[in-house]
């Protein structure tokens, strides 16, 4: 299988080179890589170079955006600065952060899954992260959740969900989408990415505001919204949280932002969230 591979990277001099060098060293070698140095002041940009210069797969696009770190349209919208200068050969795009350290058999593993099954249209590892020196789970989400760092998609399944929306939740509405256009997602545990910079470490309250627009913009209504926002604040260990996320959804039910799905798509979720739910109680 053809692997393309997009990293957005914003300041990462500390783990871009690592990130890189452990899909170097792939034993299936992704054909194309494009890290999107955006707006970075350290020497993202320049690590980068020097391994495109060794390695001719990579390639190094320089953007200009904010310095504001938030989750969402800022990152994809890096992803396409990137996405927008690959051809279409391949058969697998993967959307990837710029701090993970990929075991050498991770590309291999995730082409086998897409070659035994047809349907499967999103596939990954899991995120482990440093605890007392030992790497340990990054547990934020379900276990048949895809993270938004590591990110793989059969071509097909790629563009029948829309391509990525440039807006919190892209890495959820990805999934529901998916299997709204009857592709499977599957996560596999044996293969274990060292995430360097733990997901949430330099989101702001208004990003925490975004997450309960999000799952407005999801369609998921009033008691899933609440549902969910009290699951990911118990996870998180903060009812503050909580408040942060119920205050994004009514202030977006209040100004109506454009919605990420249809209203035939945000009824087949909310369905799925509730046979997901229910599915746990009984």
């Amino acid at each position: 299988m053809k692997f393309y591979v997009v990293i957005p990277a914003h300041n990462e001099e500390t783990s871009i080179g690592l990130t890189l060098n452990s899909l170097i060293n792939q034993t299936l070698q992704p054909k194309q890589v494009v890290v999107v140095n955006d707006n970075s002041t350290d020497k993202t940009g320049s690590i980068v170079e020097a391994l495109a210069n060794k390695h001719p797969f990579i390639k190094l696009v320089n953007s200009k955006s904010t310095n504001q770190h938030l989750p969402g349209a800022k990152i994809i919208n890096a992803f396409y600065k990137g996405f927008n200068v690959l051809d279409d050969d391949y058969d697998a795009i993967c959307k990837f952060d710029a701090d993970l350290i990929f075991p050498e058999n991770y590309l291999e593993t995730i082409a086998n899954h897409f070659q035994k099954n047809p349907k499967l249209g999103l596939a990954a590892g899991f995120c482990y992260i440093k605890k007392n020196n030992d790497w340990v789970l990054e547990n934020l989400t379900r276990k048949d959740h895809i993270r938004g760092a590591l990110k793989t998609y059969k071509k097909d399944c790629f563009f029948d969900i829309g391509k990525l929306k440039p807006s919190m939740g892209w890495d959820t509405v990805d999934e529901l989408l998916a299997k709204y256009y009857n592709w499977e997602i599957l996560t596999d545990a044996s293969l274990h990415v060292k995430h360097l910079k733990p997901t949430g470490i330099s989101y702001n309250k208004a990003s925490k505001y975004m997450q309960g627009e999000a799952m407005y913009k999801m369609r998921y209504g009033f008691t899933i919204t609440c549902i969910s926002a009290l699951k990911l604040a118990y996870k998180k260990k903060s009812f503050k949280l909580f408040k942060d996320y119920m205050s994004g959804f009514f202030k977006a039910a209040k100004e109506k932002p454009e919605q990420l799905v249809t209203k035939e798509q945000g009824k087949f979720i909310r369905n799925l969230r509730w046979k997901g739910m229910l599915g746990k109680i009984l």
